[in-house]
């Protein structure tokens, strides 16, 4: 799909007067041309003039378009001075409740805005509604955690949605705030399975609505559940082609699910998109949405073994020096992308010499995941030393995280935890200390299932459980090392270094079948040309006669893995 296009596509965008619930459709057009961001039916008793106009704001709400969403409720607001929804739309933008929580700047504004909307008021129940609960989220920040808080808002989207159930948007926007104020390392997954219950009882009636699909790809956004969002992920991009958002969000479940070439699709078109904007809003900047769509770019890159255009990745990531937006994912990627490339690919040396990125934003998980890189680096790379000194870093990362938690509905101190244990596992084997290694590592691969992932990353710079089959294969127990990579596989299918490991374990085990499936699998979903010599090692088996013996060792196998 080419997204930059200029179409000419029907939008259901609201227009209703302070007298009617009723809308229109419209076609929704700019000086640039129509855009296509989904149908929306939110009507408001502000001036008719402005209906339109606040409807596609929050169209762009839905999408995760925080900043053009602002503007757009900034104009209605402009429009119609007295139009306390606008205010309403504006403190919305400032709760992210899928993301990280906001920054202190973020809180200050969104707590102006709401502020604003209260003292404006409402002119219906329903409208009070709203305003009353985004209020929630922004009141006694002095007091209240970011959860009590998101709690408070969910609680209030909750009472409007039940006291009005004929409106979809009530519906819609609690299902969300369900997810953003869920408790981490829940294994049953109730909230979001709660929320996807009440996103699926809309989908007849909102096929084409951009939150109901959006959000029912973040609550299966597991390993168990993402073929449930597979149709959500292949409609949500053509319900709104026109924000880079939706472009890359299908890219969660493709990465779920190991669909490679879908990923990298929808990430080329969401980073295009993205630029595309940055010509319009801040020249000269990279969007967060480009740099978000990177990191997934290069996770499915080096899953398909394409050397080069991963590189271009690393090589345009490392000259990123200004952003529009300072998010969570930018500082996520920036320090990702470069430990991805060394670490996938088994450059140690590479790995434990990386620096963080220049253009870094302040978040204190970013740089757990550089010296979770040097560290395992270091140590599988003779560096010890340096494995030393990151692992040092990660403990006191890790201290500091348990003092002081991340907000959010996830652990990131147990992220960096896990993290630890299993760069704590590998100077432990480097030292000879293999009981104490393969203990580490096995509690890293626990931790981590525990924990899962952040929703905003295509998952951890390398699986812990992937991890500890390397040392057990390392350890010359290939039949151990089986069952993790065959358990890791489950979570992070179509990984090329999983199906490495589970093959080159398969065939030390000798389970030629399983080892020939492995391989062929491997092969099969590679580039062709690609240079990694583990390609080599499965074109090789594949073309031995089947049932001969295990090789003795391969190019790719021994140290370096």
């Amino acid at each position: 799909m080419n997204t930059l296009r200029a179409v000419r596509i029907l939008v259901l965008l609201g227009a209703a007067s302070a007298r009617a619930l009723g809308q229109e459709a419209h076609v929704h057009a700019h000086d640039e041309g129509t855009e296509q961001l989904g149908t929306v039916h939110f009507p408001i008793s502000c001036a008719a003039a402005v209906a339109t106009d606040f409807t596609r704001a929050v169209a762009l709400l839905h999408s995760f378009g925080y900043e053009e969403s602002r503007l757009a409720f900034q104009e209605v607001a402009a429009k119609d001075p007295a139009c306390g929804m606008a205010q309403w739309g504006i403190a919305m933008t400032y709760y992210h409740p899928i993301w990280a929580p906001p920054s202190s700047d973020e809180l200050a504004a969104g707590k102006a805005a709401a502020g604003k909307a209260l003292d404006l008021g409402a002119k219906t129940e329903r409208e009070k509604g709203y305003i009353d609960a985004i209020a929630a989220f922004y009141s006694h920040e002095q007091r209240l955690d970011h959860r009590a808080r998101a709690s408070a808002y969910r609680d209030a989207m909750e009472r409007l949605s039940q006291r009005f159930p004929d409106d979809h948007e009530a519906a819609i926007f609690y299902a969300v705030a369900i997810q953003g104020a869920k408790a981490p390392n829940d294994p049953t997954h109730a909230d979001d399975k709660k929320s996807a219950a009440i996103l699926n009882g809309l989908l007849a009636s909102e096929p084409n609505h951009p939150g109901v699909a959006h959000y029912m790809i973040h609550a299966f956004d597991y390993p168990e559940l993402a073929q449930e969002a597979l149709p959500a992920a292949r409609a949500y991009a053509k319900i709104a082609p026109d924000s880079p958002h939706a472009l890359h969000m299908p890219s969660h479940i493709f990465t779920r699910l190991g669909l490679w070439q879908e990923s990298i699709a929808s990430n080329i078109d969401s980073a295009r998109a993205g630029q595309e904007l940055m010509k319009k809003r801040h020249p000269g900047a990279e969007s967060f949405d480009s740099i978000h769509a990177y990191d997934y770019l290069e996770y499915a890159y080096l899953q398909i073994g394409d050397g080069d255009r991963a590189r271009e990745i690393v090589t345009r990531a490392a000259a990123i020096r200004s952003v529009d937006e300072h998010t969570f994912s930018v500082a996520y990627a920036l320090a990702a992308i470069p430990a991805r490339w060394a670490l996938e690919r088994r450059d140690w040396r590479a790995a434990a010499s990386l620096a963080p990125p220049a253009a870094e934003p302040s978040f204190p998980y970013a740089p757990a995941l550089t010296r979770f890189a040097q560290a395992v680096g270091g140590a599988r790379g003779g560096s010890l030393a340096r494995a030393r000194e990151a692992l040092a870093e990660l403990e006191r990362l890790h201290a500091a995280a348990v003092k002081n938690p991340i907000p959010g509905p996830y652990d990131w101190s147990g992220q960096i935890e896990s993290m630890r244990l299993g760069a704590a596992a590998w100077v432990e084997w480097a030292d000879g200390r293999k009981d104490d290694a393969l203990r580490d590592a096995r509690a890293a691969a626990d931790l981590e299932e525990t924990i899962g992932k952040h929703p905003v990353t295509p998952g951890s710079l390398l699986p812990a459980r992937e991890l500890l089959g390397d040392m057990l294969l390392e350890a010359g127990r290939p039949a151990e090392a089986s069952v993790e990579y065959e358990a890791s596989l489950r979570k992070t299918p179509n990984r090329f270094d999983g199906l490495y490991g589970a093959a080159r374990a398969a065939e030390l085990s000798r389970n030629p079948a399983r080892a020939r499936e492995l391989y062929a699998q491997l092969a099969g979903q590679c580039v062709a040309g690609s240079a990694r010599p583990e390609l080599a090692d499965a074109r090789r088996y594949l073309e031995r006669p089947p049932g001969e013996g295990a090789a003795a060792g391969g190019a790719a196998s021994g140290a370096s893995r």
